[in-house]
């Protein structure tokens, strides 16, 4: 054998040797992460579960003394609780989309965000759906909204796009969390190599006795694709069923074609924002600033910045509409927007939603990862408040002048809101502690 093939031979065994080495260090970063998380993560998780003490201190303030402790009322019979539910619902629809469509562009730094992604998916939709029970005030009778034969005759009006929720919200729950859950496979037959007793039967049988043959990838990677493909409309189609909720009404500043799109351009839009604001802290939370690199947010920057520019499209869009059209109700809708009773909400969240993220143009900003998480709380703060310009404006500005009204939330609803926070954090924090938070079989993908 020559020298050349010789030292060739050599640089290939010293490469192959480099990948083992630096796959087996994957393996124990996140695992040693998931195991002794730094004080932060319990500082964390101590404010969320004070949140959640103050919601539920309010909820039950709400249950003992009736609904009438939300200021909910004529007009406004949508106030911050629905508010909430369109938040969280919108969070929860563009974490499935984000993982999907970039496993579907091939979107390498996928990896550093996926996990979180499809996690904070499951964990929104799991707060949104609480908002309705909260909404009916008296929660024991919540098993009335559901059709099923009863002796009471009683049939939900499944015209209603409220009922279109009910099915469109749970189905793509139920896809979402197949989508996570298979995602999770081959990194969770990973973590059962390391446990021992009870906890290795656990990981065993969630890993569905993954041993990672060829064959066992091969489906793997066809199934995989296909929830990526198929959660991708569905995401689409389920938002807009959401919108609709709104659209079908005759209420100014509701009913216009405009909202299907709209509304999906701000979830991903809020649900971006939402994964920076769990990932900056998660990084230094599990030390995990050699994979989840700066190249990773500024790349997620880019996102950000984009569908602000859509969602900033579509504000312009709606004053279009409105003033194009002729009608004087959407036309004085707009306006008391603009200069009304909650101008300073209006504004704030144009400040928010379009003009702050503009500054990610600036490569320099793009790159700072505390300037993104600042800015990303910013974004929270803007979309929560634009689901709120949409429902109260509207119902408080409507076609009677003797039927305008001024809505502002109680206590009750402020605690309930921040409680849903605290509620949505703290299951996000959990589960980081307990399971894997990145793709470990990803990351060494890129290794070979």
């Amino acid at each position: 054998m020559s020298s050349e093939s010789t030292d060739t031979l050599d640089a290939k065994n010293r490469h192959e040797s480099y990948a083992i080495d630096y796959k087996d260090q994957i393996e124990r970063d996140i695992l040693i992460a998931m195991k002794k998380p730094t004080p932060l993560f319990w500082i964390g998780l101590g404010i969320s579960l004070l949140f959640v003490f103050w919601g539920a201190v309010s909820w039950a303030t709400q249950i003992r003394d009736g609904l009438g402790v939300a200021h909910i009322n004529n007009p406004v019979g949508w106030g911050a609780y629905i508010t909430d539910f369109v938040f969280w619902v919108g969070i929860a629809h563009s974490g499935t989309l984000i993982s999907a469509v970039l496993y579907l562009f091939r979107a390498k730094f996928r990896s550093r965000f996926n996990r979180s992604a499809e996690a904070m998916t499951i964990f929104a939709v799991m707060t949104a759906g609480l908002f309705p029970l909260i909404h009916l005030g008296r929660v024991w009778f919540f098993y009335w909204l559901f059709p099923y034969p009863n002796q009471r005759y009683l049939w939900v009006n499944f015209r209603s796009p409220l009922i279109w929720d009910v099915f469109a919200v749970s189905t793509y729950f139920t896809v979402s969390a197949i989508f996570w859950y298979v995602g999770m496979i081959p990194d969770l037959a990973i973590v059962r190599r390391f446990k021992t007793g009870v906890l290795r039967k656990l990981f065993d049988a969630l890993s569905l006795g993954w041993t990672g043959t060829f064959k066992q990838w091969q489906h793997y990677n066809q199934l995989y694709k296909f929830l990526a493909a198929f959660a991708t409309p569905l995401v689409i189609s389920v938002h807009s069923v959401v919108s609709w909720d709104f659209a079908m009404s005759v209420i100014p500043g509701w009913h216009t074609t405009i909202f299907a799109p709209y509304f999906v351009a701000g979830a991903i839009f809020s649900g971006t924002a939402m994964v920076i604001t769990l990932v900056v802290p998660m990084r230094k939370m599990f030390r995990l600033e050699k994979y989840i690199s700066i190249d990773d947010f500024d790349k997620l920057a880019k996102i950000l910045l984009f569908t602000s520019m859509i969602v900033g499209y579509a504000y312009i869009v709606e004053y279009t509409l409105a003033f194009w059209s002729g009608n004087v109700f959407e036309a004085a809708q707009f306006i008391y927007r603009s200069i009304g009773d909650y101008a300073f909400f209006y504004w704030l969240m144009i400040t928010c939603n379009v003009f702050i993220p503009l500054t990610l143009f600036i490569n320099k900003l793009r790159r700072n990862i505390t300037y993104l998480f600042i800015l990303s709380l910013f974004v929270n703060i803007g979309m929560w408040f634009e689901r709120f310009n949409i429902i109260v404006m509207s119902l408080a500005h409507d076609y009677d002048p003797y039927n305008w009204g001024f809505y502002i939330p109680s206590w009750v609803e402020i605690g309930i809101t921040l409680g849903s926070f605290g509620w949505f954090f703290t299951f996000f924090l959990i589960f980081a502690k307990t399971l894997p938070i990145i793709s470990m079989t990803e990351l060494k993908e890129e290794v070979e």
